[in-house]
């Protein structure tokens, strides 16, 4: 009884008292600083992590029961007694506030899960070997990634944040926990070759960090869209923000660890690389300044079916670009990536595709290596198939026309238009009526000739018109 009467009178108000002057040397929240950042003469200011987090007993706690549950183990009530000069009674009153170390704070591992596969992608769990990643596997921290050519690999975390890992990339999952007291979530990623995309979840603890490291930076958000790639030809990394704001901060120096820790603000990291900027690090020089990223460019043909032997692009020249990234994904947000070329003329070709709809996300490329603001168009991949061919009816003046399209089992109506010029402007037939794949000309005068067969069909509420080349013959008498 005397000991709960210590906690519950005067130990209790010394405990305010304690806490009142925690408040008095910058207390804020629920997160308690360990120090003030120090200020050196023209250097900037560097935040330090919180070291302290608060917690309110619970009817019937005890010291030994919190630091069981929220800190490393059993043995840590010893740490609280001493940090908050509480007595160790074997049971508390609701109420009192408890400062306890970050730094002891127990972690719950998290699980990534994939949402999105295609081509060539693997997993490795610490050194065990690669084996094929797939699609609704369940990765956590530990395991490695690592992708080829057209390999891309999207990863859901539990807040719903998403990280994409492209083509001939390799990423090992660093930190993927969360905090027991606070909910506060640990996701560290660390890049060593290719890109990564993020679409981060906004942050809604103090003490979130989502961060993608390279051999020489490290980017941290509170939330946001952003991309980090990382040559090791070139040892440079280029960070592009399209939402939000990123801090960006070197990866080490001499040796040391200089990647922020959790609670450090985005306003205390080296750069702060807001929306439409980015920036470039080059192996051993400082933190590249925020650059203004190239402006989205345009498609030329953007309602154009695709519905030729290849799937293929034109794009608007853009000022400024050096070249032309060119992505296609099987939905809007580019999270289903399945193929991604780089091009430094304004014109990408896929080669073949199945049928279906896709998205295809066009930048420029700048002469330092950034990639610019991105455009998104939705197109349809259609292939009819249409063969045709032409020839004279023996011992006749009269010349036959065949067609067969790929597609039969949609009804389809045929053009046929004949001309004296290639450009068929001003045709000598134009038969707009036609369902079969036979068509005969008779009577033709001596002369050369220009023809093509469109095939038009209608499905699922959209028009397609697919022709074939123009092509030519002559007659001589």
């Amino acid at each position: 009884m005397a000991m709960r009467e210590s906690v519950t009178g005067p130990g209790r108000r010394a405990g305010r008292l304690a806490l009142a002057g925690l408040i008095a040397m910058g207390w804020c929240g629920s997160v308690w600083a360990d120090s003030h950042p120090s200020r050196a003469l023209g250097a900037p200011v560097k935040a330090t992590a919180p070291a302290y987090v608060q917690y309110t007993t619970r009817e019937g706690d005890s010291l030994y029961d919190i630091a069981n549950r929220y800190l490393d183990g059993e043995a840590d009530w010893a740490t609280l007694s001493r940090l908050n000069h509480v007595p160790v009674p074997r049971r508390m009153p609701a109420g009192i506030v408890l400062r306890l170390p970050a730094g002891k704070l127990k972690q719950d591992w998290e699980t990534a899960h994939v949402v999105a596969t295609s081509g060539p992608a693997e997993r490795a769990f610490g050194k065990n070997p690669y084996v094929p990643l797939t699609t609704n596997a369940a990765l956590v921290e530990g395991d490695r990634i690592r992708t080829g050519p057209n390999g891309f690999v999207t990863l859901e975390l539990p807040d719903h944040s998403f990280v994409t890992v492209a083509q001939n990339g390799e990423m090992d999952i660093g930190t993927l926990r969360r905090i027991r007291l606070t909910g506060a979530g640990d996701r560290v990623f660390d890049l060593h070759r290719g890109e990564v995309e993020s679409q981060v979840t906004h942050a809604t603890k103090h003490d979130d960090r989502f961060q993608i490291r390279s051999p020489s930076v490290v980017a941290g958000v509170r939330g946001t869209r952003f991309k980090v790639t990382y040559s090791g030809d070139a040892q440079t990394t280029t960070v592009a923000v399209l939402d939000g704001a990123v801090g960006v901060d070197p990866a080490a120096h001499n040796g040391r660890d200089l990647a922020p820790l959790p609670g450090v603000p985005l306003q205390a990291s080296e750069q702060l690389v807001k929306a439409r900027f980015g920036n470039v690090t080059h192996a051993g020089g400082a933190v590249g300044g925020p650059v203004q990223l190239l402006p989205a460019p345009a498609l030329a043909q953007p309602a154009r079916v695709q519905d030729g032997k290849t799937v293929a692009f034109d794009i608007v020249p853009a000022e400024q670009a050096a070249g032309y990234r060119v992505q296609i994904a099987r939905d809007a947000d580019q999270l289903d990536l399945i193929r991604d070329l780089r091009v430094s003329e304004p014109h990408a070709d896929f080669g073949d595709l199945p049928d279906g709809t896709y998205f295809v996300r066009i930048a420029s490329i700048a002469a330092d290596g950034l990639d610019g603001l991105p455009q998104v168009y939705a197109f349809e991949r259609r292939q009819v198939g249409l063969d045709v061919s032409a020839g004279p009816r023996a011992g006749t003046h009269d010349y036959e026309f065949r067609w067969l399209v790929g597609r039969t089992n949609v009804d389809t109506r045929f053009r046929f238009v004949m001309g004296k010029t290639a450009d068929l402007s001003q045709p000598i037939v134009d038969r707009t009526d036609l369902s079969g794949g036979q068509l005969v000309v008779s009577d033709l005068p001596a002369g050369v000739y220009y023809w093509t067969i469109v095939a038009e069909q209608f499905e699922n509420g959209r028009f397609y018109e697919t022709s074939s080349a123009v092509r030519s013959f002559t007659i001589a008498r």
